[in-house]
């Protein structure tokens, strides 16, 4: 093998390096979460469990059917929520690419303005539910999330420096109008960045607690991220109600917190962790966009 194909050794050892220090955490939620609560207690956290116990799951089993209906609620709202979001984030960022639309300054700016101020919670909360009406909906789950304005200019950028406009010009003679230019050229050639903003609004979406707090009051509706954070408050409070009145916690069936936590952190990431091998390739390939070339 050429000398200036090999990988030195030493950047080997930092990449396993940097693998472990992101998986290690990993494990260690898993762990504890497996661990018994008289091992935790006395020995603290450790990386393989001193004392095996399911207790945590079989506490969030009792609740199966409204988790089942909340995980149900979350995939729905991240498929549907990121498909939207990137044809909406995607269009625009195309407008702004083109050098000859006619509003491209006034709409970039406005675009960076929503990205540097925000109106405040109380008029974000009185257009969704005042105006639109859309709460104790999925609408009032997927609307708030789906443009970015972040996301927008690294997609403007993409199409500006990816894709040469002789290849829109070249579509145009041969008769294709904007929308079958922008469905059959545009969007087959821009697969990284949409994988890489894909990525990032699916975690957004499937980690937003906060809205379905705002604007959800049905808990048919909750999401998976709500579900489990209204869980753990009330394990908290009758926690703090059980040391205040010196009760036992297992005789008011509530479990241990802390291996509650991380059974919780562990049903919440699994999901996600099983959808980015999927995208890895395009990700790391929207992740080098704009990077130095030569």
């Amino acid at each position: 093998m050429p000398e200036h194909n090999r990988t030195h050794p030493f950047i080997t050892i930092v990449f396993i390096a940097g693998s472990l220090a992101c998986l290690i955490p990993f494990w260690l939620i898993l762990m504890v979460s497996l661990s018994g609560q008289n091992a935790l207690a006395k020995y603290g956290y450790s990386f393989w469990p001193r004392q095996f116990d399911l207790v945590a799951y079989r506490f969030l089993a009792r609740d199966a059917e409204p988790i089942l209906r909340s995980f149900g609620v979350s995939i729905a709202v991240t498929v549907i929520g990121t498909a939207l979001s990137l044809f909406i984030t995607s269009a625009l960022a195309y407008s702004l690419s083109r050098q000859d639309f006619p509003y491209r300054g006034a709409v970039s700016l406005f675009v960076l303005v929503t990205m540097l101020f925000g109106g405040g919670l109380l008029p974000w909360y009185l257009v969704y539910t005042k105006f639109l009406h859309v709460q104790n909906t999925l609408l009032a789950l997927i609307v708030p999330g789906l443009l970015g304005a972040f996301n927008v200019f690294i997609m403007r950028t993409y199409f500006t420096t990816s894709i040469p406009p002789s290849l829109i010009d070249s579509a145009q003679i041969d008769g294709a109008s904007e929308y079958r230019t922008y469905f059959n050229v545009i969007l087959p050639l821009s697969l990284p960045v949409l994988a890489t903003i894909g990525l990032f609004t699916i975690v957004n979406y499937w980690n937003d607690w906060f809205t379905s707090l705002v604007f959800i009051s049905s808990d048919k509706l909750y999401n998976l991220q709500y579900f489990l954070y209204n869980t753990l408050m009330n394990a908290q409070y009758l926690q703090s109600v059980a040391d205040k009145a010196h009760i036992d916690v297992s005789s008011m069936q509530v479990q241990p917190l802390e291996e509650l936590r991380m059974a919780m952190a562990v049903i919440a990431v699994v999901p996600v962790a099983l959808v980015f091998p999927f995208l890895q390739k395009y990700f790391v390939k929207g992740l080098t966009i704009g990077a130095v070339k030569g």
